[in-house]
C-alpha cells in the first residue's frame, strides 16, 4: 500500500540512486572506470574480463554513461546493505522483519521525471541495448525491474526481466518461468486485455533484492523494505503504475494483448547455458522518462566461465546462505559457516561447517536443507574447524575426512530448478550430500587433529618442567610455553632427566605425564592406538 501526505522534498532522492552507489564502489576500489569511447559490441567482453564492476563513461554512439555488474561480488552486496561480512545475514533478515511503505510523490518532484519522452518521440533504439552472449537472439537491456498491477485484484507485483530490442517502440521479454507475472499476464491474454507495465532501468542493488523476493499481498513495498526505510514512488505518465521516483530511467508501456505471440531468445541464462527460444509477449513502450544525468545499467548475466561474478549469482548466493543459516539455526544445529558456490550454476551447491552434538547431525542438516530449499542440489558438510570459503581447507578436509562408500547421502524424486539442463525436461531429480566430518566424538584424538606451527606467547607460569607436569599432562610445545622457554632444547633434556628417574609417562596422544615407571624408560599411560598406519 502507498502512503500519501509526504512531499518529495522530505526524501533524499540521491541516497538509493544507482549513481550514488557507483560512486561508493569507485571509492572502495571495486569499480573499473573506462573513460574512452566504447562501442556497444565491445561492452560484454570487457565486462566479462574484469573482476570489478565497470563504469563506461562513453558507451555507444550516444556516449551515455553505463554501469555494469554493480552487484557482481560479495563485497559489493555487503556495501549495498551498508553492513559487514559478519552482520550481513542479520541485516538481511532484520529488514525483512520490518516492512516499510512506499510514498507517492508528485511528478514535478521526481528526479526520474526530469526528462519526459512520449508518443511518437519514443525511440528505444537510442538506448544502450547491447549484444551480451554469442548466440543471443538480439541485443539486450538486462537490468529491467518490472512493476505491474493485477487488474482483477489490484495487487501490485514486482519482478526482474530482460528486454530484447525489436524496433523504436517494442521489445521482446521473457515470461515463461512460473511467476506471479506469468499468472497475471496469462489471465489478461485470455481476456484479450493489455497488461500495463513500467520498467525501471538503473537501480540500486537493494531494489533487485526487493524485486526478486516473493511475498503475500502487494509487493511494491518490498523495495522500501529492503532499503530499510520508506521509499518515494511516482505514478507513471501513461499508465496507473507506481515506480521508484529515484530510478535512473523508466520505460512505460504494456504487454501485448495477443499473448505469447512472438519468439524470443535464446539468451545466456543464470545456469551458464542458453535458455531456448520460446514464444513470449511483446512489450510496447509508450513513454521514456529519465534523470537529467541518467546513468544506464547492465547486468552481467549467464557467463559460464566467470559465473560467480554475475549480478544474479552474487545476490542469489547471499539469499541462499542467509536462508540456509536460518534453517540450520532454527532446527538447533550449531552452524559455524555457510558458503553458496556460485560456480555451480544457480547457487545449487552449498558448503556448511558445523559442530556436531550427536551422531548423524551432519546428515540431518543435509535433509533439512534439501527439503526446504528447492534450488540446493549438492551439500558438503564439514566440521567447525574448516573455513568453507577456503579452497585449501575444503579440499584437505574432503580428502582426509570423507569415504565414498560411507559418507554419500542421495535423495531421489526431489523438485529441481526448471532451467537445470541435467534434468533433461523432468520436474524432479536427485540431490546428493557429502559428509566430510570426522567420526563423531573423536575430534580431540591426536590422529584427527590438524597439524600446524605453534605460536608461542605469554609469560612463564612454572619454573621447572616437573612443576608444569604436576599441574597436569601436556604436549611438548605447551610445556615449552609454560616454562617460558625461547629455545626448547633444555625442555627436551629435562624430560629425559625425568625419564632417567623413572618419573615420565606418555599417553596415546603423546602428552607427557608425571608417572611411575622403570628408570630409563617412558611409562605408557592408558592404551596406545593399534592402527599400524600410525606406526605404533
Amino acid at each position: 500500500m502507498s502512503a500519501t501526505g509526504m512531499q518529495g522534498k522530505e526524501f533524499d532522492f540521491e541516497k538509493f540512486r544507482l549513481r550514488t552507489f557507483v560512486d561508493k564502489l569507485v571509492a572502495m576500489g571495486e569499480m573499473e572506470v573506462r573513460e574512452e569511447p566504447t562501442p556497444l559490441t565491445q561492452l560484454s567482453s570487457i565486462i566479462e574480463n574484469s573482476p570489478k564492476a565497470v563504469l563506461f563513461k562513453q558507451a555507444g554512439p550516444e556516449r551515455v554513461e553505463l554501469a555494469a555488474k554493480v552487484a557482481g561480488g560479495r563485497s559489493r552486496i555487503i556495501a549495498a546493505f551498508d553492513s559487514t561480512p559478519e552482520k550481513v545475514y542479520e541485516e538481511f533478515f532484520a529488514r525483512q522483519a520490518n516492512p516499510k511503505k512506499i510514498v507517492e510523490v508528485p511528478s514535478n518532484e521526481a528526479p526520474v521525471h526530469a526528462v519526459k519522452i512520449t508518443g511518437k518521440d519514443v525511440d528505444l533504439t537510442k538506448l544502450p541495448f547491447h549484444p551480451q552472449h554469442e548466440f543471443d537472439g538480439s541485443c539486450y537491456i538486462s537490468s529491467g525491474i518490472d512493476y505491474t498491477k493485477d487488474p482483477l485484484t489490484g495487487r501490485s507485483n514486482v519482478g526482474s526481466r530482460r528486454l530484447s530490442l525489436r524496433n523504436r517502440y517494442q521489445t521482446g521479454t521473457n515470461i515463461t518461468a512460473p511467476s506471479d507475472l506469468k499468472r497475471i499476464f496469462e489471465g489478461c491474454a485470455q481476456r484479450k486485455q493489455r497488461l500495463p507495465v513500467t520498467f525501471t532501468i538503473g537501480s540500486h542493488p537493494l531494489d533487485f533484492f526487493g524485486a526478486t523476493m516473493r511475498t503475500q499481498g502487494d509487493e511494491h513495498h518490498m523495495i522500501a523494505t529492503m532499503r530499510g526505510e520508506n521509499a518515494p514512488f511516482v505514478k507513471s505518465l501513461t499508465n496507473d503504475i507506481l515506480v521508484p521516483a529515484d530510478a535512473e530511467v523508466i520505460l512505460e508501456g504494456y504487454f501485448d494483448e495477443r499473448g505469447y505471440c512472438e519468439p524470443e531468445g535464446p539468451f545466456g541464462e543464470y545456469m551458464g547455458y542458453y535458455g531456448s527460444i520460446h514464444m513470449d509477449p511483446v512489450f510496447t513502450c509508450t513513454a521514456i522518462t529519465m534523470r537529467k544525468d541518467a546513468l544506464h545499467q547492465t547486468l552481467q548475466h549467464g557467463t559460464a566461465f566467470v559465473l560467480d561474478q554475475t549480478d544474479a549469482a552474487a545476490m542469489t548466493a547471499l539469499r541462499v546462505e542467509a536462508t540456509a543459516w536460518r534453517i540450520l539455526k532454527t532446527t538447533g544445529k550449531d552452524v559455524r559457516g555457510v558458503s553458496s558456490r556460485s560456480h555451480s550454476g544457480g547457487s545449487g551447491t552449498l558448503r556448511v561447517s558445523m559442530r556436531q552434538g550427536a551422531h548423524g547431525e551432519a546428515r540431518n542438516a543435509m535433509l533439512s536443507l534439501f527439503g526446504a530449499m528447492r534450488q540446493i542440489k549438492t551439500i558438503y558438510v564439514f566440521d567447525e574447524d574448516v573455513d568453507v570459503r577456503d579452497e585449501r581447507q575444503v579440499e584437505w578436509a574432503f580428502g582426509t575426512r570423507f569415504q565414498a562408500d560411507e559418507d554419500i547421502v542421495t535423495v531421489g524424486g526431489m523438485m529441481g530448478m526448471p532451467m537445470d539442463p541435467s534434468l533433461d525436461g523432468r520436474r524432479t531429480g536427485a540431490k546428493v550430500g557429502f559428509d566430510c566430518t570426522m567420526p563423531f566424538g573423536k575430534g580431540n584424538e591426536i590422529i584427527h587433529m590438524r597439524c600446524a606451527a605453534k605460536v608461542f606467547a605469554g609469560p612463564a607460569r612454572f619454573q621447572t618442567v616437573e612443576q608444569a607436569l604436576e599441574a597436569g599432562p601436556a604436549f611438548y610445545s605447551h610445556i615449552v610455553e609454560a616454562v617460558g622457554s625461547s629455545d626448547g632444547r633444555e625442555v627436551a633434556a629435562a624430560l629425559d632427566a625425568l625419564r632417567d628417574d623413572g618419573k615420565l609417562g606418555r599417553d596415546r596422544d603423546g602428552r607427557y605425564h608425571l608417572a611411575k615407571g622403570k628408570a630409563g624408560y617412558t611409562a605408557i599411560v592408558g592404551e596406545l592406538y593399534h592402527d599400524p598406519n600410525h606406526g605404533i
